[in-house]
C-alpha cells in the first residue's frame, strides 16, 4: 500500500482516479483535432463558404446558419455540457473535473461527427427549420464542443438547482426566439412531427 495517501495511488483505485493529471489536458486536444479531421473527411468545409467568419450568426433559415463561431443552437450545447456533466457524475462521482471535462467532450465530438454524416443531415431536413441543411462547418462544430465544455464548467461551478433554472431557461428563450430549442431538435430528429414543422414555418 502506498504511503503517499493520494486516492490514485490506493490499490483498488478505480482507473480514472489513476489518470495522470497531464491526460485529460491532453486528450482533450486531440479529440478536437480528430473531430476536425473527421469533419473534413466527411466532406465538411472548414469555414463558411460565404468566406468569412462571424462571432454570431443570428439567422436560422440561411445558408450561413450553423457555419459560424456560435449561433442560437450554441445554446443548446450548453444545455448538453449540463446533461452530460450529470451523467458522468452519476457513473463516476469521484472522477477528477479535468478528465470529466475531457470525457464530455470526446462524447460531444463523437456526436458532432454522427451529427454531420448524410443519414443525419437527411433526417434533420425533414424538419421546417432545417430545410436546405448541409451540416456543419467544421470551425462551427468545434464552437458546439466547445460550447458543452462551457456547459460543464457552469454545471460543477453552480448549486444543482441554479444549473436546472438555467437550463430549463436557455430552454424557453431559444424556443420563443427561433420556435425550436433541444429537445423539439431532438423529437425532430428521431420522430419528425408535421404538427411541429408547421408551427416552426409560421414564425
Amino acid at each position: 500500500m502506498s504511503l503517499s495517501g493520494k486516492i490514485g495511488d490506493h490499490p483498488d483505485a478505480r482507473w480514472y482516479e489513476r489518470v495522470p493529471t497531464w491526460v485529460p489536458p491532453g486528450a482533450t486536444l486531440v479529440f478536437l483535432v480528430v473531430q476536425a479531421v473527421a469533419l473534413l473527411g466527411l466532406g465538411q468545409p472548414a469555414l463558411c463558404a460565404c468566406g468569412y467568419v462571424k462571432l454570431w450568426h443570428g439567422v436560422v433559415l440561411s445558408p450561413e446558419n450553423s457555419q459560424h463561431l456560435t449561433d442560437w443552437y450554441t445554446f443548446t450545447h450548453v444545455i448538453h455540457g449540463f446533461g452530460l456533466y450529470f451523467l458522468l457524475w452519476l457513473i463516476a462521482p469521484r472522477m477528477t473535473f479535468g478528465l470529466r471535462l475531457a470525457l464530455v467532450l470526446g462524447l460531444e465530438g463523437i456526436w458532432e461527427v454522427f451529427e454531420n454524416t448524410p443519414f443525419v443531415i437527411d433526417r434533420y431536413r425533414e424538419s421546417a427549420l432545417a430545410q436546405g441543411y448541409s451540416g456543419d462547418s467544421v470551425i462551427n462544430s468545434v464552437f458546439d464542443t466547445l460550447a458543452v465544455g462551457v456547459g460543464v464548467a457552469l454545471a460543477r461551478t453552480l448549486p444543482v438547482w441554479a444549473t436546472v433554472a438555467v437550463g430549463v431557461s436557455l430552454e424557453l428563450f431559444v424556443g420563443v426566439m427561433i420556435r425550436d430549442n433541444l429537445i423539439l431538435n431532438m423529437v425532430q430528429l428521431i420522430y419528425p412531427s408535421e404538427t411541429i414543422s408547421r408551427w416552426q414555418s409560421a414564425q
